[in-house]
C-alpha cells in the first residue's frame, strides 16, 4: 500500500479530547509520541524551528540504533520540555498534519503530554508561579510593591534571589510593573453604551480584553489601541471583569485551571457579544486562545462559538474595516523602514499579514518581515535551563534586525518585541506595530 507524501489540503484541527480518560493513560500516550517521533525523524523538516526538534534528533543519533527504538522511553520528555506550543510546526512545516492519513499534530500531542505530566504532579513549583500571572500581577501590580520588584528585578542580588529561589535566569530580561494598570486608565469605560458603524464583518465597536500583560505590563500598548480604535470613529468599552485567557495554563498542561478560567471569562464576553461589541485582544496569544484553543477543547459549548466568531487581531480588524471603505488613512507621518516581527501566535491564526499591509498603507513606510520564531513563548526564555536555547532560537531574528537597519523594529507579540531588544543589547527599545500606527497618525 502507497502512502502519500505530503498533503496539498489546507490542515484540519480535530478537538482535543481531554476529558477522555485514554487521554492520560500512559502506555496509550507513549505509544503516540513514539508513532509521532519516528515520523518526525525520518522527515527532519522542522529542525530550524525551535530546540524540541533539534533535541528528539540529538537522541536519535546518539543512541546505538540511530533509530526510534534506540531512544529510552525517559528522554522524550526532554523534547516535552522544549515545546511551548508556537503551533509554527503544525501551521507551516508539517507535510503529515490531518488530513493527512498520519494525522499528525505535534503541538496537541506535546500539550496531551504536559497535561499528563501535571497530573502526575509532576509540574515544578517555579512554572505553577510564573503561568499564575492574574496572582503575580495583582501583587506586583500594588504601587509600593511594583517599585520594589522592578527594583529588584534589576538588581545583580534581587536576580541572584531570583535565579535561586524560582529559576529564572539572571540574564534573562524581565518586564516591568506598573501600578496604573491598563483597566485603571480605562475604568470611565466598564457598562458603557454607544452605538457602531458596521463595515463587513466588523459591527463598528470594541470591547477590549486589556489582558493580563498589557493590563500590568505594558498598558501603553492598550493605550495606543484605544486612542487609534476612536481616531477611527470605533467606541472601545471593557469587560466589567477579567481574568487571564488561560493560554500559561494551557501550555504548563493545566487544562482544569484552563476550564476555571474559560468560565469565568466567557459568559461575560458573550454577554458583550449580544450586545453588539466586537472584542480585540493587543496580544495575539489571547486571541488564538479564544479564536482556536478553546474551541477545540470545549466544541460543544456554544458561548465559546460565539466568542469565537467575534474576536479578532487589532490588525486584522482594522483591515477588515480597510476593505468596507472605514479606515482613516489621514497619516501625519511616514515611519521610514521597519523591521516587523511577525509572531508566531498571529501567524497561526491565518490571518494573513494584516499587520505589514495597514503599515504599508502609511506613506513613505518600507516594511521588512521577519518570519521566524522570538523563541520568547512568555516563560520559556525566562527559565535558567531554557535561557541559553532561547537566545540561539532568537538569533537570527536580531541578525535579521541588524541587516536591515531599520528606523524602527518591534513584533505584534510585546514580549517577542521585548526579547528582541534583549538580544540586540544596543540600547535601542521595541516599539510595537500599534504605537508605530499612533505616531503615524499624529494622536
Amino acid at each position: 500500500m502507497s502512502v502519500r507524501e505530503g498533503s496539498l489540503q489546507a490542515p484540519t484541527r480535530h478537538p482535543i479530547d481531554w476529558k477522555n480518560p485514554k487521554f492520560y493513560e500512559e502506555a496509550d500516550l507513549f505509544q503516540e509520541l513514539e508513532r509521532v517521533f519516528e515520523i518526525c525523524h525520518g522527515c527532519r523538516r522542522c529542525v530550524s524551528l525551535c530546540q524540541a526538534f533539534p533535541t528528539l534528533f540529538d537522541l536519535v543519533d546518539e543512541s546505538e540504533t540511530l533509530e526510534m527504538d534506540g531512544v529510552a522511553k525517559k528522554d522524550y520528555w526532554q523534547v516535552v520540555d522544549h515545546c511551548y506550543l508556537c503551533d509554527l510546526c503544525f501551521m507551516t512545516k508539517c507535510p503529515y498534519v490531518p488530513p493527512h492519513e498520519w494525522n499528525l499534530d505535534f503541538p496537541h500531542l506535546m500539550l496531551r503530554a504536559k497535561a499528563f505530566q501535571f497530573k502526575q504532579g509532576k509540574t515544578r513549583t517555579r512554572d505553577k508561579i510564573l503561568t499564575s500571572t492574574d496572582a503575580v500581577g495583582s501583587l506586583a501590580g500594588i504601587p509600593v510593591v511594583s517599585g520594589i520588584v522592578n527594583a529588584a528585578n534589576r538588581s545583580k542580588l534581587g536576580r541572584k534571589v531570583l535565579d535561586q529561589v524560582l529559576g529564572v535566569h539572571p540574564e534573562a530580561h524581565l518586564p516591568e510593573y506598573h501600578s496604573n494598570t491598563l483597566r485603571k486608565r480605562l475604568a470611565d469605560r466598564r457598562n458603557r453604551q454607544a452605538a457602531g458603524e458596521p463595515a463587513g464583518p466588523t459591527r463598528g465597536k470594541v470591547a477590549l480584553f486589556t489582558t493580563c500583560y498589557n493590563n500590568v505590563n505594558e498598558p501603553d500598548i492598550g493605550m495606543d489601541l484605544v486612542a487609534i480604535l476612536e481616531h477611527n470613529g470605533i467606541p472601545v468599552c471593557i469587560p466589567q471583569r477579567e481574568r487571564c485567557c488561560g493560554m500559561p495554563k494551557l501550555e504548563l498542561g493545566d487544562l482544569e485551571a484552563v476550564e476555571a478560567l474559560k468560565a469565568f471569562n466567557v459568559p461575560i464576553l458573550e454577554a458583550l457579544v449580544e450586545a453588539g461589541w466586537d472584542i480585540l485582544a493587543p496580544v495575539p496569544s489571547c486571541v488564538l486562545m479564544f479564536k482556536q484553543e478553546l474551541p477545540l477543547l470545549f466544541p460543544e459549548d456554544p458561548q465559546v462559538q460565539k466568542i469565537q466568531a467575534h474576536i479578532f487581531d487589532p490588525f486584522e480588524y482594522l483591515m477588515l474595516r480597510h476593505k468596507h471603505g472605514k479606515l482613516n488613512q489621514d497619516f501625519k507621518q511616514g515611519l521610514g523602514t521597519i523591521a516587523y516581527h511577525a509572531a508566531c501566535h498571529q501567524r497561526v491564526q491565518n490571518l494573513g499579514q494584516k499587520t505589514r499591509e495597514f503599515l504599508s498603507l502609511i506613506p513613505d513606510t518600507q516594511v521588512q518581515i521577519i518570519e521566524r520564531c522570538s523563541g520568547h513563548d512568555g516563560t520559556y526564555a525566562v527559565k535558567r535551563e531554557y535561557y541559553e536555547a532561547s537566545m540561539k532560537i532568537l538569533r537570527p531574528v536580531v541578525h535579521r534586525v541588524k541587516q536591515i537597519q531599520a528606523d524602527h523594529y518591534g513584533s505584534d507579540c510585546p514580549m517577542a518585541g521585548q526579547h528582541i531588544g534583549h538580544g540586540l543589547q544596543d540600547g535601542t527599545q521595541p516599539e510595537h506595530p500599534i504605537r508605530l500606527v499612533r505616531k503615524a497618525y499624529g494622536i
